[in-house]
């Protein structure tokens, strides 16, 4: 998720642990320690984008970090004057639970997380919100602000409580919606081996279903509001190794201007779009051009018309 939901999330844990002795900075606490896993965007200013496609969300957001930075986030926050004054078994679960929901929130966006790094670099996805999503973020948010200007830690409460709820929700929705998507390729005759369902904005509404055969992706938009009989898009598949590693199968590859260019269904799902008279299956994609010392790799965003 967005860096303010993490931090919103873990200030809602703060308060609730710590808020009672710690007062709001309880709160203050919990959206630092939250939005420690993030900070391997940090090293963008050492490795090129293409090698972060394996190192962000990488072990900064595998379970083994969670139990390690907990551990020691506990250790100094036990010698700290400012919170020494609670027990270490309550900071660890305080720092625990702030790092465990963060990488666990990722889990449900497409960009998923390297949750089991060092034994496994498998990235998990559930594939069920958008990485920026009001309807989860809000009840939080208001929540604790109620919370902190009542002075009654029960509205905290119900903040985590609606956001849980409607987290859980998406992923009910999401089997709701693979079964018609599903439907929909079939009534077309489109044969796959890997069905991929995508939300794409707010609230859970608008998905993409996203088919691949051996040789294709095929693309159908979905609205659970409008049941209109959206037309199928197909591209051809090409193979690149670290991008099928990263797409999980689900991308696509063409060549403009001479230009290599791959689009990550898995990660960037915004929709298909018209670029100058020419269809794409996303807006974002990575460019691979040949250069005098070597390949270059890099990113960007079409236009729409």
């Amino acid at each position: 998720m967005d860096s303010i939901t993490q931090a919103v999330l873990g200030a809602a844990i703060g308060h609730a642990l710590l808020g009672r002795k710690f007062k709001p900075k309880g709160a203050i606490l919990g959206a630092v320690v939250a939005t420690i896993p993030d900070l391997d965007v940090l090293l963008y200013t050492v490795y090129d984008s293409y090698e972060m496609l394996s190192i962000h969300r990488g072990y900064s957001h595998s379970i083994l970090f969670t139990l390690i930075g907990g551990f020691l986030m506990a250790y100094f926050l036990s010698k700290w004057p400012y919170t020494n004054a609670f027990s270490f078994l309550r900071l660890l679960i305080f720092s625990w639970l702030c790092l465990i929901t963060h990488v666990l929130l990722d889990t449900f966006t497409a960009y998923g997380t390297q949750l089991y790094l060092p034994f496994s670099n498998e990235r998990v996805s559930y594939d069920s919100i958008n990485v920026i999503d009001p309807l989860y973020t809000l009840p939080l948010l208001i929540g604790l602000l109620l919370c902190l200007w009542k002075k009654k830690p029960k509205f905290n409460y119900y903040g985590l409580f609606f956001s849980s709820v409607y987290l859980g929700l998406t992923l009910v929705n999401k089997l709701y919606v693979e079964h018609q998507v599903s439907s929909l390729f079939s009534a077309k005759k489109i044969k796959y081996e890997h069905l991929l369902t995508m939300p794409v904005g707010i609230a859970n509404i608008n998905w993409y279903g996203v088919a691949k055969s051996s040789d294709s992706i095929y693309m159908i938009k979905y609205n659970l509001l409008n049941k209109k009989n959206y037309g199928v898009f197909s591209f051809p598949i090409n193979v690149a190794k670290k991008m099928r590693w990263f797409a999980k199968g689900f991308y696509t590859v063409e060549k403009i201007n001479g230009k290599i260019r791959v689009y990550n269904l898995q990660v960037d799902m915004r929709g298909i779009v018209n670029d100058k008279n020419h269809y794409t299956p996303t807006v974002g994609y990575f460019e691979i051009s040949q250069q005098n010392d070597g390949l270059e790799f890099s990113s960007g965003n079409i236009s729409e018309d």
